[in-house]
């Protein structure tokens, strides 16, 4: 039956999905022609990750198209679809920050996500900055030379800032047309590449600073003098058009494909963008996927510079920019500086990559055969705090394939006794799967949870009100907090694990994981409550101030060593003095 339905596929253009057992996808790809692709499964020995895929198709299905842009287009939307779990993702879905130069109504700059930036603003960007800490510590820098608008709204009248000299008092006062467009001017010069101009106002200012005996602020404008110029000189690379374009170059050895995307704006190499992981189809159509993936997060530059290896013709078509391939010169050395970062990176780090995949694999195998279940690709883990025994929370982090699905986590607030662990834990599974129900989202093989019989219990209870059948583990930590015995909920079993082997570690990883995330939330929750009531008592903080604050500073700490300054950003400069004062006076008293 297999065999004759490989047969009929058309020597057309297309998308095609593997299935296993279930009928789930678990790959998608494109070819120019499906015949001869998807046979190429099947008629030859195949290794990697390739091999281990192939080994678990039992059907696939193929959708023609009419050119291999739309069979490409149709590859690229099935896979944000199905998620199939050997079709490569990006490690690191952050967007980098940009820093943000608004000239109207008045002149304000700062660091902005590119995925937060609405395209129709027409805003001047500058980056990418791989270095978030750069790129404000840039922004802050540009403020204190500068008297830009600091405010996020517009205040009644003059604050600290206009005082200081670092704002022209845009809320109360005309300011001369001319000055702010000279002002401008150097800051867009300085973000496009000039460098003397921002260095040789640290020099005025610190010498200004000097000559008032004031040692201190001109010491640290001495070391932000030396950090531009640390900045600056990393920036060796330039092309003097001011063209805003990225350089590609890759590297594939032993299954795996290695991409080095390297930044160039305004001439200048502002940074790059390197990941590596495993090819189960061709590696230039994994590229061509990862490349049209990539820039639909990210900037699309003006010109992209590549090797000829790339299919160009539907890149260009698809992302609406120029694709070049450099034949000689400054532009073809940065594509052969990509290529060569891509392969050192590989080199580097294939080694520790296939043993890493193995032991994972190997561990998610034993455990799939320790509890005699069908397939184990996902695993949802839950954990729940009522640390100091307040603001109970629940936590659910996911592994899929042995590996953090990061995007999958969830955070739950709970509303029952904070000292109620069963129905607790009777809360969010039935939050959790009754959401998964109506949504028809992926349900896992296998749940774990933090505890014993009593959470199992729990955690069964709900699943069989929603008439799941799921299986249930409970991991019980010894007397030292250390994972010790796993209990299934088949037969209330208690497994003893092995503290050498590779699935107490990769347990251990689990419950660490979970641990971790439930921890991390609570101590958020618990901080913007004791933040929250501290707040209630200072007169003129609202809803809205508290929340700003909250956002912002998170911790009472934070806020009682923040300046004057930096609370009069959100709340009027005399309630930041009585804040500032009431916090010192509170500390004063314990």
């Amino acid at each position: 039956m297999f065999k004759d339905k490989l047969k009929l596929i058309p020597h057309l253009p297309g998308s095609y999905q593997m299935k296993n057992k279930e009928g789930t996808i678990i790959y998608v790809g494109k070819a120019k022609d499906l015949k001869k692709r998807v046979n190429s499964y099947f008629n030859r020995p195949q290794t990697g990750k390739t091999a281990k895929m192939v080994s678990e198709v039992a059907d696939f299905e193929y959708i023609v198209a009419s050119s291999e842009l739309e069979a490409f287009l149709l590859e690229f939307n099935l896979i944000k679809h199905y998620d199939p779990k050997y079709n490569i993702l990006l490690k690191d879905d952050k967007s980098y920050p940009y820093i943000e130069y608004i000239s109207k109504p008045y002149p304000k700059l700062k660091v902005s996500r590119y995925l937060n930036i609405r395209k129709k603003d027409k805003k001047m960007l500058f980056g990418p900055y791989p270095n978030a800490y750069a790129a404000r510590r840039i922004v802050s820098l540009i403020n204190r030379l500068y008297p830009l608008k600091k405010c996020d709204v517009m205040p009644k009248k003059v604050c600290l800032y206009y005082h200081i000299g670092e704002c022209l008092g845009y809320c109360e006062h005309k300011v001369d047309p001319e000055a702010l467009k000279e002002m401008e001017q150097e800051i867009l010069a300085f973000l496009r590449g000039n460098g003397d101009i921002l260095k040789n106002k640290i020099l005025s200012k610190m010498e200004s600073y000097s000559k008032s005996l004031n040692f201190e602020m001109a010491l640290e404008l001495k070391k932000e003098l030396d950090y531009i110029s640390i900045i600056l000189d990393k920036q060796k690379m330039e092309l003097h058009d001011y063209v805003n374009r990225d350089a590609i170059g890759y590297f594939f050895d032993k299954g795996h494909l290695s991409i080095q995307i390297l930044f160039l704006r305004n001439g200048r190499m502002v940074g790059g963008h390197t990941d590596i992981f495993p090819v189960v189809s061709d590696a230039l159509d994994e590229l061509d996927y990862y490349i049209m993936n990539f820039y639909s997060k990210h900037e699309i530059p003006k010109e992209i510079l590549c090797p000829s290896s790339l299919n160009i013709s539907i890149l260009e078509e698809i992302l609406q920019t120029n694709f070049v391939v450099p034949q000689k010169g400054k532009k073809k050395n940065l594509v052969d500086m990509a290529s060569l970062n891509a392969k050192i990176n590989l080199e580097n780090e294939l080694e520790i990559i296939e043993k890493d995949e193995e032991k994972t694999e190997v561990a998610n195998n034993e455990l799939k055969e320790l509890l005699n279940l069908p397939k184990l690709d996902r695993i949802d883990l839950f954990d729940n705090s009522n640390l100091f025994g307040d603001f109970t929370v629940s936590c659910m982090v996911v592994f899929k394939n042995g590996r953090p699905a990061k995007k999958e986590y969830r955070k739950y607030k709970i509303s029952l006794d904070k000292n109620d662990d069963y129905h607790t834990m009777e809360e969010v599974i039935y939050r959790r799967y009754y959401r998964a129900l109506m949504e028809k989202s992926e349900l896992p093989d296998l749940i774990i949870v933090d505890g014993g019989i009593n959470q199992i219990n729990a955690c069964l209870n709900i699943l069989n009100d929603l008439n799941l059948n799921i299986r249930v583990c409970g991991l019980r930590k010894n007397d030292k907090h250390r994972t010790n015995d796993l209990i299934d909920s088949l037969d209330y079993k208690t497994i003893e694990l092995d503290k050498t082997s590779g699935v107490f570690h990769y347990l251990t990883r689990m419950q660490d994981e979970v641990h971790r995330y439930t921890i991390s939330y609570h101590r958020t929750i618990r901080s913007k409550g004791a933040i929250s009531s501290v707040l209630d008592n200072i007169e003129g903080i609202g809803a809205k101030r508290k929340k700003e604050l909250i956002k912002t500073f998170g911790s009472i700490s934070k806020i009682r060593n923040a300046s004057i300054a930096d609370l009069a950003k959100i709340v009027p400069e005399n309630i930041a003095i009585n804040l500032k004062e009431y916090l010192n006076n509170l500390k004063s008293e314990k």
